[in-house]
């Protein structure tokens, strides 16, 4: 059986790494849990000694272009950028060192209706296997529904397998943040979790609530390990107190306590 493995993530906000509880993301700022004092190359750096690839760099907002480039450059080919990504830009941050660009809201017209023509012409453009499909969601009912533009736009798109299944020729992997419960170390999105695990084909990364490796083994064990997870908040090299990063590089070497 696969195993979950631990990709790191970069979040870039006003031009420093931060995390930030999701859901306060505006143009007016955010709630803020932690803003390193180091750069964002320093992490890429750690990243690629340690050889933990599929990591991502995600641009919150305007101001980080300059911090993304110089973490890309630290470590090219390592790590996915998203934030404001469109097939304008899209080549351009492949020559910058991302070896896939991840995008959202461009898919997207300002109400919130899907474009699937900008899907296909992106494909077409810098093929598939450059392309990570966001599809961070908020819940609505019984259901999750993508948000856009920084989390606070929900769009047409509902989270179902029939979604991934028919997106899928667009792109190599998805990337899924549970808006709801993004930066608040209160635990992961249980049901999302059940979901997405029962997707078979190209890779996953669920993002959003992990507290630790109890956590991690919980999304391992939920979805026979075809999903792997972001850590953030709880991570101690973002402040935190959950879970320490060597605990996640023996968890993805095989060697921590399953």
């Amino acid at each position: 059986m696969a195993t979950t493995m631990f990709r790191p993530c970069i979040d870039l906000h006003e031009g420093k790494v931060k995390q930030i509880v999701g859901g306060t993301l505006s143009d007016s700022g955010a709630v803020e849990n932690f803003v390193s004092e180091k750069s964002p190359s320093w992490y890429a750096a750690r990243f690629a000694k340690d050889q933990l690839r599929g990591g991502h760099v995600i641009k919150l907002g305007p101001g980080n272009d300059k911090a993304a480039r110089e973490a890309l450059a630290a470590w090219p080919g390592g790590l996915q950028i998203g934030g404001a990504i469109s097939c304008d830009n899209a080549a351009d941050w492949l020559e910058a060192g991302a070896s896939g660009v991840i995008v959202t809201s461009w898919l997207f017209d300002s109400q919130g209706n899907f474009l699937e023509d900008r899907a296909a012409r992106l494909a077409d453009k810098i093929g598939p296997k450059k392309i990570i499909i966001d599809l961070s969601c908020r819940q609505m009912g019984s259901g999750w529904r993508v948000a856009m533009n920084r989390w606070q736009t929900l769009t047409e798109m509902d989270v179902s397998l029939e979604t991934i299944g028919h997106l899928s020729k667009y792109c190599s992997e998805f990337l899924i943040h549970a808006a709801d419960v993004e930066g608040q170390c209160a635990g992961v999105d249980v049901p999302l979790v059940n979901l997405l695990g029962q997707w078979t084909g190209c890779p996953i990364t669920y993002a959003g609530g992990v507290r630790g490796l109890d956590d991690l083994k919980l999304i391992n064990e939920a979805s026979e390990g075809r999903l792997d997870a972001t850590v953030g908040s709880s991570l101690d090299l973002f402040g935190g107190a959950g879970v320490s990063y060597e605990c996640l590089l023996n968890w993805n070497h095989g060697t921590s306590d399953m």
